[in-house]
């Protein structure tokens, strides 16, 4: 069962049903595919199975939906791309269909806001409720890999726009976000340009000074190859300056002069651009987004911006998958920049979905990729609100056929060697034991797909690229918020209150009805706080279990961590260096990061994992706290059928019961990664004045200093680190407990 069943169900108010539609295996195409006879087999009770089927009947009047019933029947046209067009011909007339109803119900609202004069309780209560109908949701798919791996390829496949971003090919990998998103107002391509603020880039300024002056060490260009903190140093200043840097001071690098091209810099807002056409788009942007390439094409390019840059936002017109979900083109390990870094943090957390992009023919083997999902898993998972896990596998039409003769022949090597691919990087995957603990099995999946191959359509249909199976996840995904459909059912809710208000009478009926709602409410609660005190008893048990096992294991931790095995003192040097200078953490460009506190966090959170994932899920299936608030019910079928006279009450009550529960699901969903990453927040806490301290030492010795250093503070906190990191985060989840119930 996929998001889009889950969520209508819950929606619905029909969440009793999502165990016996998961048992059946029922996503978004059979969903529109059944028919009254299993209806009645997978419904039996009279009163569910019959709002089910007028809920049903009211959602095949929204194309945007019913549509994606019709895609697998389409399966049989040919392999020239009338398949592909044929579905977004469909989708974009969804759209439209869609739309319309949307401004019909929206006039309607409006003319009864309109009409809702004097400020009475009932008609403010009236007001609120219809501007509260506009909501906007987002999914964030956050998109991973390293240079080359064919990431901006993939992103202007999926979107079928073969010029929408500049290739990473042209140059090297910098640390600006790229998000993709639908322009909803107008038919132009635009671009929103986020800078950092010039507080930012001067303090970076006298960062990478000090960097470059440490590698220089007496000899500017004495540098060891190996330290691309120097190099990183260099690339941003001349990217920015050219060579005029060398010779100029942080201050005169700040001069106006430098910045003409970008006013908005200084004037700390963003610079936005229109454009006619992708290709117009993309030719401009590459300034703001890449590294100086070496290509006769930008020779023109004299200053490249991307060092000030925190953001770029490209909108493309017409495109109905982006209307609810973003791509967005990430760095693997976030960024020094203090700002950057931050926004980085902030995306990746929120992102519903992510993207591993590695070259099929290294997929399982290739070290970065996995050492990518490793440094973000907790905060995509527990940490975050990550539900799919892709392996997108690109260059799938990368291979040797120098002995074969025939398409049939080279059609049937490729996807021979995709099948292998999908095999053993699944393999790969189900010995992360760690990782796993954050995800369900059904999150991860692999796709095996060629972007050139679905332009060119040489050796491979579209469908066997598999460019369209990414492009219907995203349309699934964009439809499961479908704007009508939340304005519609809200809008409902709204129209039963004001008939039902019309007809009100006071009499003991009322009376008896408030009675029954009352002792509803205060059963609903009394189970809701049951179950929470078991789950926060629980909790307290594993984290003291975590507890005792950092006590007796912080020094292997430590040791492991400070003396690692096959590193040479130098290299080694410099790295923690670098960590103790950033709070604990060095993420270098390649590889897994060093995070101090992570890995003495790590016993901690092992006992806690598990739990935690299962209290607070983010597929949506059974909703928080173990599923007690997608079960809350007021309003029972009982009482609607005894108290025929104030039913449209009861509906108008049902709808904002849902209303409320779907806005407390999100609540929860958001506030739990504060819960979570609690833990490792405390211990970073406690040990930064042992990070100053090591950080001030040089010369000769501070490799020894730096390690003495941290291992004598963290054996002086034993007895009071891990319990408080404990305390702090079973103090954040009573808050969160107590904050709603």
């Amino acid at each position: 069962m996929d998001d889009f069943v889950c969520d209508t169900l819950t929606k619905s108010g029909l969440s009793n049903l999502i165990e016996a539609f998961e048992d059946e295996g029922i996503d978004t195409e059979s969903f529109y595919l059944l028919q009254d006879a299993d209806i009645d087999k997978m419904i039996p009770k009279m009163g569910p199975r019959l709002k089910f089927k007028k809920l049903l009947s009211q959602l095949k009047v929204l194309p945007s939906t019913n549509d994606m019933g019709k895609r697998k029947s389409d399966q049989q046209l040919d392999s020239n791309g009338q398949q592909a067009a044929k579905r977004k011909c469909e989708t974009n007339s969804s759209a439209e269909t869609e739309a319309k109803i949307l401004t019909n119900v929206r006039n309607t609202m409006g003319g009864i806001c309109a009409m809702l004069q004097d400020d009475s309780d009932l008609n403010t209560l009236l007001k609120t409720k219809i501007k509260n109908l506009e909501t906007e949701t987002k999914e964030l798919v956050g998109v991973f890999g390293k240079t080359g791996a064919g990431k901006t390829s993939l992103i202007n496949a999926v979107l079928e726009e073969r010029n929408l971003l500049p290739s990473g090919s042209v140059s090297a990998c910098t640390s600006v976000m790229i998000k993709v998103e639908g322009n909803r107002h107008n038919e132009k391509y635009e671009a929103e340009i986020e800078f950092i603020s010039p507080e930012d880039w001067e303090d970076e300024l006298g960062s990478l000074h000090c960097i470059i002056k440490k590698g220089n060490q007496e000899v500017q260009d004495n540098v060891d190859d190996s330290d691309e903190e120097y190099h990183d140093a260099v690339d941003k200043l001349s990217a920015l300056y050219e060579e005029e840097w060398r010779e100029k001071s942080c201050e005169q690098l700040m001069e106006s002069k430098y910045f003409k091209e970008i006013p908005e810099f200084f004037q700390s807002r963003s610079k936005n651009l229109i454009f006619e056409s992708a290709k117009d788009l993309s030719a401009d942007i590459v300034k703001y987004t890449k590294d100086s390439p070496k290509n006769k094409n930008y020779n023109k390019i004299k200053q490249w911006y991307w060092p000030l840059v925190k953001c770029v936002t490209v909108r493309v017109p017409n495109h109905p998958s982006l209307q609810h979900v973003t791509l967005v083109d990430l760095p693997g390990n976030g960024d020094r920049n203090k700002s950057r870094d931050t926004m980085w943090k902030g995306i990746v957390g929120d992102c519903s979905t992510v993207w591993v992009v590695t070259e099929v023919n290294r997929a399982a083997a290739e070290q970065e990729s996995w050492d990518i999902l490793k440094n973000v898993a907790s905060q995509i998972g527990n940490g975050g609100e990550c539900r799919h896990i892709h392996i997108v596998c690109t260059k799938s039409d990368d291979i040797d056929d120098s002995d074969v003769t025939t398409k049939a022949e080279t059609q049937a090597l490729i996807l021979k060697r995709n099948a292998e691919t999908k095999e053993r990087v699944t393999k790969e995957f189900n010995k992360l034991d760690k990782i796993k603990k954050h995800f369900s099995d059904e999150c991860f999946q692999v796709f095996t797909v060629s972007s050139r191959e679905f332009f060119r359509k040489r050796d491979l249909s579209p469908e066997d690229t598999e460019i369209p199976n990414l492009q219907e996840f995203l349309q699934n995904l964009n439809d499961c918020h479908s704007e009508t459909l939340n304005y519609v059912s809200g809008a409902h809710g709204i129209l039963s209150l004001i008939h039902g208000a019309s007809r009100r009478k006071e009499d003991d009926r009322i009376k008896e009805v408030f009675e029954a709602l009352e002792k509803n409410l205060t059963l609903q609660i009394e189970s809701i706080t049951n179950e929470m005190m078991k789950i926060y008893n629980v909790f307290e048990e594993h984290l003291q279990e975590g507890v005792e096992r950092s006590k007796n294991s912080y020094e292997n931790i430590l040791r492991s961590t400070l003396y690692p095995h096959k590193r040479d003192g130098r290299g080694f040097h410099k790295q923690l260096k670098k960590a103790v200078e950033n709070r604990g953490v060095h993420r270098p460009k390649k590889g897994r990061e060093m995070n101090i506190n992570i890995n003495l966090t790590s016993h901690l959170a092992d006992s806690i994992d598990e739990e935690f994932r299962t209290t607070f899920p983010n597929d949506g299936k059974c909703g928080p706290f173990k599923g007690v608030i997608y079960s809350f019910s007021l309003v029972t079928e009982e009482l609607k059928e005894k108290y025929k006279d104030v039913e449209l009450q009861l509906v108008s009550l049902k709808s904002e019961e849902e209303r409320l529960k779907t806005s407390l699901n999100k609540s929860i969903r958001k506030r739990k990664k504060t819960v979570y990453r609690s833990l490792i927040k405390t211990i970073e806490e406690t040990l930064q004045d042992c990070y100053k301290k090591a950080a001030a030492f040089t010369g000769t010795g501070t490799l020894q200093n730096m390690r003495e250093t941290i291992e004598n503070h963290v054996h002086g906190s034993k007895n009071t680190m891990f319990e408080n990191a404990k305390r702090v985060m079973m103090n954040h989840l009573h808050n969160l407990m107590v904050c709603y119930f």
